[in-house]
């Protein structure tokens, strides 16, 4: 089997990664932005 296989399955995975952290970090950013809007609206 080619060395290649593996080359491109790790950068495969990285790029899987990076989105998936990218797009959670991102959520998590609204969800908060989100939250300190409400508390401003409450008073």
């Amino acid at each position: 089997m080619s060395h290649w296989t593996f080359i491109l399955a790790s950068y495969a995975l990285t790029a899987l990664g990076t989105v998936g952290l990218t797009w959670w970090s991102w959520a998590s950013m609204r969800s908060a932005e989100r939250q300190v809007e409400d508390l401003r609206n409450d008073r």
